[in-house]
């Protein structure tokens, strides 16, 4: 499938490469992978318990740098163009900020969702904590091998930085506190994570069942994309919600609040920014001004001596 892919990704680069300069080779594919072949709810339907989706994302993945590689190999020095991924992502803030177990489970959510696909492609492999938990409930079924799918050290190389960009689709924020699921429960992808989702009964009510309105989650996911992946160009491809109420004619009222919400987020100066600020000037200012005073101190108990 991946040299399927590729091949279909290379008639595409030929055909419409000359106009087109800027591909997204999969476009969520967390759903794909834990949808399809996880939970079956989408095609292909496939029901495979704690191995499909992972098996699904391993060669997701894959296929991705194998496109990568071929415009950047073939076409990219006289098309111009870049070729990036589009990964779907909620973010995960701890119930109890002061719990380090909600913390280090808002932490599990995020590289569940979105490390699983952004760690290898920025970073060469998956996340840590995914590798721990998968391989520990693995061992303790008595598996010889982790149900995560292992990347060679030939495949890390070649999946790292393959991305132009980083494609995002963010809707909504969850809650998060730790759980512990006993393996006997039969392995999957949601008890492998070892959490609970909550929301906030005061969030905003949305028009689908799981899209809630938490524009500060959207800024927050933002900073944690330019932390983590070495501050990547952002293209946000999927944002936006569905209609709150039943009307006879379009009604964009709950629609406009949101995307008003969700982009006054994105104008905000990012957080990492205001800790550069303090990192490159605000503490060489300080140092600087406590220096000068201690000279004119020193100064001036010299002079009355």
């Amino acid at each position: 499938m991946i040299n399927f892919f590729n091949d279909y990704a290379n008639l595409c680069f030929e055909k419409f490469g000359d106009r087109v300069k800027h591909w997204i080779t999969f476009n969520n594919p967390w759903s794909i992978a834990v949808d399809g072949y996880e939970v079956g709810q989408h095609a292909p339907g496939l029901k495979l318990n704690g191995i499909g989706g992972y098996r699904a994302a391993h060669n997701i993945i894959k296929a991705h740098a194998t496109a990568w590689h071929t415009y950047d190999r073939l076409w990219r020095s006289r098309q111009k163009g870049m070729v990036g991924i589009s990964i779907t992502s909620e973010w995960g803030d701890p119930v109890d900020i002061t719990s380090q177990k909600d913390i280090e489970a808002a932490e599990r959510y995020i590289q569940f969702n979105l490390g699983w696909f952004a760690n290898p492609i920025f970073n060469g492999d998956y996340p840590q904590v995914m590798k721990d938990c998968i391989g520990r409930k693995s061992s303790q079924q008595g598996l010889g091998n982790s149900r995560l799918p292992a990347f060679t050290p030939q495949e890390k190389h070649f999946i790292k930085g393959t991305a132009d960009f980083f494609g995002l689709g963010h809707f909504t924020t969850r809650y998060i506190t730790h759980k512990n699921y006993h393996y006997s429960k039969g392995p999957n992808y949601h008890t492998d994570r070892d959490l609970v989702e909550l929301v906030d009964p005061q969030w905003p009510d949305p028009g689908s069942e799981w899209l809630y309105s938490v524009p500060w989650g959207f800024r927050r996911i933002l900073n944690f994309i330019k932390s983590r992946y070495g501050n990547p160009r952002i293209y946000v491809t999927e944002n936006g919600v569905s209609e709150k109420w039943q009307c006879t004619e379009l009604c964009d009222k709950w629609r406009i609040q949101y995307m008003n919400n969700y982009v006054n987020e994105i104008l905000k100066d990012p957080l990492i920014n205001h800790m550069e600020m303090v990192t490159e000037i605000v503490v060489p200012t300080v140092c600087t001004l406590c220096i000068l005073l201690s000279a004119i101190l020193l100064m001036f108990l010299l002079r009355r001596k």
